[in-house]
């Protein structure tokens, strides 16, 4: 950046995880400039909220990210918030899934599509003998592999079985992406296996390779030893990062209605408030850390094309209902951190988290707390339901599959509505599309989970990578 142009005006809009640390790295990189953050909700984090009732902590949308990408724990060191965070309890690390109303443990090693131990696949009962001899023939297949984008339901069908595929990749990968698996696009959203395919063939061997490179136990499922939390809960880390900006640069309340591209390459920004007052502001630079659709509503009169391009980015809605019981109401031993539930059980349930299992604080002695997870791209009309219903329908669910007795004594439901960006077969270019459109449009920048990744370190990447592409317009 040329220093000459200090103070310069830039403004975020969208003051979820990726738009504060897109103000964040702004203001690292630029301490003189004059950084804004808008964001039409009264309060700041966007999907991430932590709610503290009667002794339980409750996570209304994600409750922890991963450490294979280094972006989020790279923020919290400096912030100096690594001592707040906690990683998962030891006990237990593996997860379930339904199979006729019973669950059966992931098979040790089982990450996602890489099944690393034969002998324990051997031994799982979740599939038939024969989709068992299935996924091991998987081990003799040659490196190759078109390398071309396909569905995760064509990939995991073609390398594992079919069984396989219905019985554990969709479900594992369906409680990450909420996605229709006839459409979500390898490329985009699991690309290592992709590559797996062609440097190895094998997607055992292959997870074998990764897991002893990387250094990971066997586990069933995800890798949870990778996975930290703020000790406190998400909000907590949205509060430390806001705390880092200067004062008066957090606007809440303040909905941003339209762009316009001024002659000297600046913006015009028109803003209103709840009681519908409007003002208008000029700015350099602007980061759109909102949702696609509503960056597509912004951009519409200025760059039609790159308006329809965002819009080819589908959402899909999920409802997240806390559940906290009394410990002895629950006859399953929760030796395990969760449950995620195959689309052929056709039951209403996406996943079912052990909260207080998987990280401590999260529920008073005696109890525990549960996150049940309904709705999604293959089951959206479940949330036509009203709230009482779903909540009925994840009460039902915790006593056929946990034997769940009696009423809890904790509810907490959150809706969230088209927060889930779908990456289709074709996301990569659709992206590419966008970037190419975008780069017409003189500081101006995207960030969000719509584009390069949907977790929270993703997310965090996105946004600083933005605020370093807008702070090299000028030089």
């Amino acid at each position: 950046m040329n220093s000459s142009s200090l103070p310069i005006r830039l403004a975020v809009i969208g003051g979820g995880i990726s738009g504060l640390a897109a103000a964040h790295r702004l203001t690292e990189l630029a301490p003189a400039a004059d950084v804004t953050l808008y964001e039409q909700a009264d309060q700041l984090g966007g999907i991430l909220r932590t709610v503290e009732r009667d002794g339980f902590l409750v996570e209304r949308s994600a409750d922890m990210f991963t450490l294979r990408d280094p972006w989020a724990m790279e923020l919290c060191q400096r912030i100096g918030f690594q001592d707040q965070l906690i990683s998962t309890n030891e006990q237990h690390r593996r997860a379930f899934v339904v199979r006729d109303g019973r669950l059966h443990p992931v098979p040790r090693g089982w990450s996602l599509l890489s099944p690393t131990s034969i002998r324990a696949l051997m031994g799982s009962r979740l599939l038939s003998l024969p989709g068992r001899l299935r996924v091991a023939w998987d081990y003799f297949k040659p490196a190759g592999g078109s390398g071309q984008d396909e569905s995760l339901a064509s990939f995991a069908r073609r390398r594992l079985g079919r069984e396989a595929y219905e019985r554990i990749v969709q479900p594992l990968v369906g409680g990450i992406f909420t996605a229709d698996p006839e459409k979500l696009s390898m490329a985009a959203a699991l690309p290592q296996f992709l590559a797996m395919e062609q440097s190895v063939g094998s997607l055992i061997r292959g997870g074998k390779r990764a897991a002893r490179t990387q250094g990971h136990a066997a586990a069933g499922g995800a890798r949870y030893g990778q996975f930290m939390a703020p000790r406190k809960g998400l909000s907590s880390l949205v509060d430390a990062i806001a705390a880092q900006l200067p004062a008066g640069s957090v606007r809440c309340q303040q909905r941003v209605n339209q762009l316009r591209q001024n002659p000297d390459g600046g913006w015009q920004l028109e803003l209103s408030n709840p009681a519908g007052d409007t003002q208008e502001v000029t700015v350099e630079g602007i980061i759109l850390a909102t949702p696609a659709s509503h960056a597509a509503d912004l951009v519409q009169t200025i760059a039609p094309a790159l308006a329809e391009q965002l819009g080819e980015i589908t959402s899909a809605s999920a409802a997240v209902i806390s559940l906290g019981y009394r410990r002895e109401k629950i006859s399953h031993p929760l030796d395990g951190f969760g449950l995620v539930d195959p689309l052929v059980e056709n039951r209403p349930l996406i996943a079912v988290s052990f909260a207080s299992v998987k990280f401590s604080g999260r529920a008073p002695d005696g109890h525990v707390l549960f996150r049940v997870f309904i709705g999604g791209a293959c089951q959206g009309a479940l949330l036509e339901q009203s709230d009482d219903q779903l909540i009925e329908t994840a009460v039902s669910q915790l006593e056929q599959l946990l034997g769940a007795q009696g009423d809890p004594v904790l509810t907490e439901l959150a809706r969230w509505q088209g927060a889930m960006p779908q990456y289709h077969v074709g996301h990569l270019d659709r992206v590419s599309a966008i970037e190419s459109s975008l780069s017409g449009l003189a500081n101006l920048e995207l960030a969000g989970n719509a584009y390069h990744g949907v977790g929270i370190p993703a997310c965090i990447h996105a946004g600083e990578s933005a605020a370093e592409r807008i702070l090299r317009f000028d030089s």
